[in-house]
């Protein structure tokens, strides 16, 4: 337990630390001209670049990487909170207090009177029912809806696959696979009839919605279409690098290849993986 108490001393020790170095980067007379510069809308670019750099580092298993880029992350909250106080918005207290108040409102089995009985599924039903009450208090002068919450900057994929969870909520969903195939020819046929038209909107129109049902047979099928994604680039350039790699052991210029020539040193790769 002191061992526990002195970590947690030596971290708030550093966040105060990091917070004192925030404050003086953003100083309008001594601070960094660049750091100065910036506004929420240019740096939340970075905050999403910072979280996507985390992620990566999980994937690889690098914790050496994994905690720098914690780091980096923690930095992007400093900076924004740095920014709202300088506005009188709030100040990074007041984000430390929210989410502390939170974490206690959404585990009153852990924090609360209601003891630790219910399974993990119980819990994920209450905690998603507390969501809900959340965003129906904060809800403008719009009216409410199942969709509401999801935020716009997520990547399309993902942001797809939140939008259909919500709307099966409801009930609004394909209880099986076949009838989200047959959507999908539909799709392709579409696209193939827009394609034919000549109309580059109609083009782009139709291939969302494409990639719409491929995102929803994702989720029909237990999949997590971002990271299976993730995985097709991973392996699409990992396959594409071995073909540059074995052309040039063949003393060839890959790209001067016709595509047929270049074809058979991605089947050769594939083989080659296949074992």
């Amino acid at each position: 337990m002191h061992h526990e108490t002195d970590r947690t001393e030596a971290a708030a020790t550093a966040f105060r630390e990091l917070a004192r170095i925030m404050a003086r980067l953003r100083d309008p007379v001594s601070g960094c001209p660049w750091d100065l510069e910036q506004n929420f809308a240019t740096i939340a670019p970075y905050t999403i670049e910072e979280a996507y750099e985390v992620a990566d580092a999980i994937e690889r298993a690098d914790m050496s990487e994994l905690r720098d880029e914690l780091g980096d992350l923690l930095f992007q909250v400093m900076f924004h909170s740095r920014m709202a106080e300088e506005q009188g918005a709030f100040a990074l207290a007041d984000v430390v207090a929210a989410i502390n108040d939170k974490m206690f409102r959404r585990h009153p089995h852990v924090f609360g009177d209601e003891g630790d009985g219910r399974s993990a599924d119980e819990q994920t039903v209450a905690w998603e029912a507390m969501k809900a009450a959340e965003r129906a208090s904060k809800a403008s002068d719009a009216a409410p809806s199942a969709l509401d919450g999801v935020a716009r900057a997520l990547p399309a994929l993902l942001r797809a696959e939140k939008l259909q969870k919500r709307a099966a909520r409801t009930g609004f969903d394909w209880t099986e696979t076949p009838p989200i195939f047959d959507k999908l020819e539909e799709e392709i046929a579409e696209v193939k009839e827009a394609i034919a038209s000549g109309d580059t909107d109609a083009v782009e129109d139709e291939v969302g919605d494409l990639l719409f049902v491929v995102a929803n047979l994702a989720r029909r099928l237990s999949v997590d279409p971002e990271q299976a994604l993730r995985k097709a680039n991973a392996k699409f350039e990992r396959r594409f690098r071995a073909m540059e790699q074995a052309s040039k052991a063949d003393a060839v210029e890959f790209a001067s290849l016709t595509l047929d020539e270049q074809e058979a040193y991605w089947q050769r790769v594939k083989q080659t993986e296949r074992g």
